[in-house]
């Protein structure tokens, strides 16, 4: 189902709690509304639909990921300025961001996954793990 996008800087600015295989369908209702935003969107956290959970979708390489609690467990490479775009507020914000990111989640069937992603994804991903954090972007 497509969800209408949070914009509520309380809500957004709090700590998400991990989540539970029970919540597959909050990454479905993610998953619908990030493919309603395409033209203009490359990934969501659950707090952006008024889910308090650490679920992220992403899209990488055209194909989308969902992500269960993840957590990135190395970075590589001097860190970067980017500035960024976001569905939940206007305008761009300043984030650093790593080039290169080793990242632990659980897949869409609850099975733990490590990899590493680069450059745009790896841009998203951490992105996204602001919102999951509290952290406004």
């Amino acid at each position: 189902m497509i969800r209408e996008i949070v914009k509520d800087k309380i809500l957004l600015s709090q700590k998400s709690i991990d989540a539970a295989y029970e919540d597959k369908s909050i990454a479905q209702d993610l998953l619908d509304t990030l493919n309603a935003h395409q033209e203009h969107c490359v990934g969501m956290a659950a707090n952006m639909i008024g889910e308090l959970k650490n679920i992220i979708v992403i899209t990488d390489q055209g194909s989308p990921i969902i992500m269960y609690n993840p957590q990135i467990i190395k970075t590589t490479g001097k860190p970067y300025t980017a500035q960024e775009g976001c569905l939940s507020h206007q305008g761009t914000k300043e984030a650093l961001r790593y080039p290169k990111i080793k990242v632990a989640y659980l897949d869409h069937d609850f099975k733990k996954k490590i990899k590493t992603f680069s450059d745009y994804t790896a841009q998203i991903i951490q992105h996204e793990m602001d919102h999951c954090n509290g952290i406004l972007i």
